[in-house]
């Protein structure tokens, strides 16, 4: 009888046939897979993982047993997947051992992520020393050293890298002005760690000068990290770099090209294919092979302090792993922070710097109305913001190339204020601060966005209005209308440029975001110096010298630099010196007066006052530790406890807060904010 399409029912038989032998596959490969996870490696059956979890009292090793199938790829560095409360969570293998101090049955490792070794035993234990430095957890430190994982991207092999074809003489005639640089170079040749501070004088290419010092250690076979605060200084070294050794010696790591391209850069110095690593924050953590030299640019710039858990400085991150490694080391910088000065008083490095003949040669730097000429000349340059005598140098430099103009402020006019009594100017309807966005929009509301194009002072009843307070647009509006055949280009906010060609024109930069002018600027000057000494910070006068150096460092060779200030504030004497290291000698010692860092170490606390007393009640302090406050916040239901001793106590110090958020995170309690030696007070 012949089958309809209606009745199947004959070849029913021939498929559960297929997929009982498709089930019977299937268990069969399941119990061979159980049995080789519970099957145990012969060899180092023990591995000792640490867990990616953010938990204080978590923050240690933990033994695993180590499946036969996975005993030769459970290296140390690699990610593994383990069972812990309940649940999967992610780890890294650190070490394997043939035994382990755990009395019962180890859980074995539930699975192996990846083959690739990317936490190498250096940077576990650097992140470690991190972590206790700054009474954080290691964890935390961990995402910092490692970037995410990218499997495509991990597949992918890594090109060797190319011979190495460099002068042996290049580094000894680029660094040639700096007296103290040769022996420098002579240690790091020969393996040595020398340590130093280096203050670049103004117009110093300063790429170039790292460049060789990156050179030089390849040449002897060491690596390099070179950390700098921003994607523009990394682009700038990576260029430098690119012209000095050729393509395929280095990497540069920031966030800008992407997961993909970051992770692969990554690769290449976890598998030594290369040596030399530029980058910002994190690439204070790269796995570089042989490490020979450790440095870090513009040491001052807070983008060098990470804003996550535990708060690290890239400074403080480096001179561990110099010292745990036995690298060189060089700070650097054209300014010098308090830090930096500290580093030498102890004698822990020496200082690099130019002869002061030279620094007279590389750039002639004033401030407006300091002799009685210039006052004559111009008797109201001490009240104009952009006096007669600051005219005069931009129209000097106009004929020899483009001039940069530093404003501290970005935006239009950012405060209004009545023209005749100079009471401040404020919107009616919620009281906030009036602003001029450019010069034909009418004032509106920094706060609301309300327009008040018929405001009056409610104190006298004029109308007019002043701007006490101007930022780059309406700098660059007020130069367009002095020099008018001349090009006017700003860089500020979100339009930073990176770089401008050699002719004349006006460049208005706000700090931070001068662009590199080729060939240098003829003259910089530099306008409102009052308000960058105005801010409210420990490192008010610090940082505005540390602004004004990186703006007159982009000064040619045998350039002019004019400051619009107060000739009498130390701070502008110190720049007309180019003298930044007197007066980081001179905070420095007022910070010891005062015993402020880095003469003590600091610690803040903050938290609901609850949470504070519990912290407080756990907390087994060194014997000299000044317990100050708490003091409230902004937020009304936040305060802050500061605790401070003399810095020989500061390990101690940490070690104490972080025994104590242990005991609070193994008992659950209301979390803190814990920063230890933050950046600002």
């Amino acid at each position: 009888m012949t089958p309809t399409p209606d009745e199947p029912a004959l070849e029913l038989p021939g498929l559960v046939r297929d997929r009982a032998a498709e089930g019977r596959a299937k268990a069969a490969a399941t119990r061979a897979r159980k049995v080789a996870e519970a099957e145990i490696a012969e060899v180092d059956p023990v591995a000792r993982v640490v867990l990616d979890l953010p938990l204080a009292h978590l923050d240690r090793t933990f033994d695993y047993a180590v499946p036969a199938a996975m005993a030769a790829g459970a290296v140390p560095g690699v990610r593994v997947k383990v069972r812990f409360g309940g649940q999967d969570v992610d780890g890294f293998v650190v070490a394997r051992a043939a035994a382990s101090d755990h009395d019962g049955r180890l859980a074995p490792l539930r699975r192996l992520v990846s083959a690739e070794p990317v936490l190498s035993p250096a940077v576990a234990a650097l992140c470690e020393r991190v972590a206790e430095r700054y009474a954080g957890v290691s964890a935390d430190v961990r995402r910092l050293a490692v970037p995410p994982r990218h499997a495509t991207t991990e597949k992918e092999p890594t090109p060797p890298e190319p011979p190495l074809v460099l002068v042996p003489t290049a580094a000894d005639e680029a660094w040639a002005a700096y007296p103290a640089a040769a022996p420098f170079l002579a240690h790091l040749r020969e393996g040595h760690p020398p340590r130093a501070v280096w203050s670049a004088g103004p117009g110093e290419d300063w790429p170039a000068l790292l460049a060789q010092l990156a050179g030089a250690a390849l040449a002897a076979g060491r690596g390099s990290v070179l950390c700098l605060p921003d994607h523009r200084d990394v682009a700038r070294l990576d260029a430098a770099l690119s012209e000095l050794l050729g393509e395929g010696h280095h990497v540069a790591l920031h966030a800008d090209p992407g997961p993909a391209a970051r992770y692969r850069e990554f690769l290449a110095v976890s598998r030594g294919e290369r040596r030399i690593v530029v980058g910002t924050r994190s690439a204070a953590f790269a796995p570089v092979r042989d490490l020979g030299l450790v440095v870090v640019w513009d040491d001052g710039d807070d983008l060098h302090a990470e804003p996550r858990a535990p708060y690290p400085h890239v400074r403080e991150v480096l001179l561990l792993r110099a010292e745990q490694e036995r690298t060189a080391a060089l700070v650097g910088g054209f300014a010098r922070t308090v830090e930096a000065q500290h580093l030498l008083h102890t004698g822990w490095a020496r200082e690099i710097a130019l002869p002061r003949a030279t620094l007279r040669e590389r750039a002639l730097i004033g401030v407006s109305g300091a002799s009685d000429v210039a006052l004559d000349r111009d008797p109201t340059a001490g009240a104009a913001r952009v006096p007669k005598e600051a005219h005069d140098a931009l129209r000097w430099g106009l004929e020899r190339g483009p001039v940069l103009v530093q404003t501290p402020r970005a935006g239009y006019a950012l405060r209004l204020a009545c023209e005749r009594c100079r009471t401040p100017a404020r919107c009616r309807a919620c009281a906030g601060p009036l602003e001029l966005t450019g010069p034909t929009t009418p004032p509106r509301c920094r706060w609301c966005a309300t327009e008040a194009p018929s405001w009056s002072c409610p104190e006298c009843g004029a109308t007019g209005l002043r701007a006490p307070v101007v930022g780059d647009a309406r700098t660059a509006d007020e130069l367009g209308r002095s020099f008018p055949k001349v090009a006017v280009v700003s860089s500020s906010g979100d339009q930073v440029r990176a770089r401008v060609g050699p002719q004349p024109r006006i460049v208005v930069a706000t700090p931070g975001a001068e662009p590199v002018a080729e060939g240098g600027y003829a003259v910089v000057v530099l306008l409102d110096t009052w308000w960058a000494l105005g801010r409210d910070s420990l490192r008010a006068a610090e940082e505005a010298v540390r602004r004004w150096c990186n703006a007159v460092g982009l000064v040619a060779p045998g350039g002019r630099a004019l400051a619009v200030g107060d000739p009498g504030v130390p701070a502008l004497q110190a720049l007309v010196r180019w003298d930044a290291a007197g007066f980081a000698a001179r905070e420095a010692e007022e910070r010891r007066e005062a015993r402020l860092p880095p003469a003590a170490r600091i610690a803040t606390v903050t938290g609901p006052p609850g949470a504070l007393d519990d912290l407080r009640a756990l907390l087994q302090l060194p014997e000299p530790t000044e317990v100050l406050g708490p003091v409230p916040t902004r937020d009304p239901e936040v305060e802050r406890l500061v605790l401070r001793v003399p810095r020989g106590e500061g390990v101690a110090l940490a070690r104490s807060l972080g025994e104590a958020q242990r005991l609070r995170s193994a008992r659950k309690l209301e979390p803190v904010r814990i920063q230890v030696d933050p950046w600002e007070l």
